[in-house]
């Protein structure tokens, strides 16, 4: 067949096809002679939707892990996310409270079963973030020992309280989870320490008020140690154990003097 026929023809079939659609008839590309081409259709692997499925969004029964460990609450795209509660197996201990993207993150408490008793105990209750204590929280390290106050990355900073199990008491500021800055160490007895703190020692100037034997230190202090000062009496007579004689008063008989040279001693170390 020479090319003018084909073409002549390909053009009578495409009029034939568009009158059929203009009638109604509707014929089809095989009624028409066209040859059809097939595609292969798409299935996606049953595992697409066994994932789908899986994926964990909203509040869900408990789920539980390879290691036994179980958590009850909310998801949010396959992360523990909102109000919920985890159990460890292997401590047995137990997180309540709010959750962000698989960790704790907000206002929760974490407790732990007594090895005798095997009743909960609490050890933390307060805020969190990053999986951390962070912000405001009380922690109890015994029945007596406990601290309520700031927290940072899971160690105490900021300003806070600590009790003691000996009942001595401190109140004041934190850095690095020790007492840091200006705070304020209550002994059992009622003697106290007012003063600067580093690295949870006594450093920088600081008063000890002695209230048993009615005395008051006032120096400088360097790792707990005083290094200088001055001791005077203070409230002596209402002190429970005072000492046998009151501390003399040191004077000078030329305190004017006196100063008026160690300025001068001072003026010329300089120059």
């Amino acid at each position: 067949m020479d090319p003018f026929s084909m073409h002549a023809g390909f053009l009578q079939l495409l009029c034939s096809i568009e009158e059929g659609f203009k009638d109604g008839s509707h014929s089809t590309a095989a009624e028409a002679g066209m040859p059809i081409v097939k595609y292969p259709r798409t299935v996606d692997p049953l595992w697409y939707e066994w994932d789908r499925k899986a994926q964990k969004c909203g509040l869900r029964h408990t789920v539980y892990a390879v290691n036994g460990d179980r958590y009850t609450g909310e998801w949010l795209d396959n992360l523990k996310h909102g109000k919920g509660t985890q159990t460890w197996k292997r401590t047995g201990a137990i997180y309540s409270g709010d959750w962000k993207c698989g960790r704790r993150d907000g206002y929760g408490t974490y407790s732990i079963p007594d090895p005798v008793t095997k009743e909960y105990k609490k050890v933390y209750a307060g805020w969190w973030k990053n999986d951390k204590m962070w912000g405001y929280g009380i922690k109890f390290y015994s029945d007596k020992e406990y601290y309520e106050g700031e927290w940072h990355a899971g160690k105490r900073d900021g300003w806070g309280r600590m009790y003691y199990q000996d009942g001595a008491i401190y109140e004041g500021q934190w850095s690095e989870d020790k007492p840091g800055g200006q705070g304020l160490f209550r002994l059992k007895n009622e003697n106290r320490y007012e003063g600067s703190w580093k690295d949870g020692k006594k450093n920088g100037p600081g008063k000890f008020f002695y209230l048993d034997s009615g005395q008051l230190f006032e120096g400088f202090w360097v790792d707990d140690m005083p290094k200088c000062g001055t001791m005077i009496d203070f409230g002596r007579d209402e002190a429970p154990a005072p000492t046998q004689y009151p501390i003399p008063k040191v004077e000078l008989a030329d305190p004017d003097g006196v100063l008026e040279e160690a300025v001068a001693r001072l003026s010329n170390t300089e120059e």
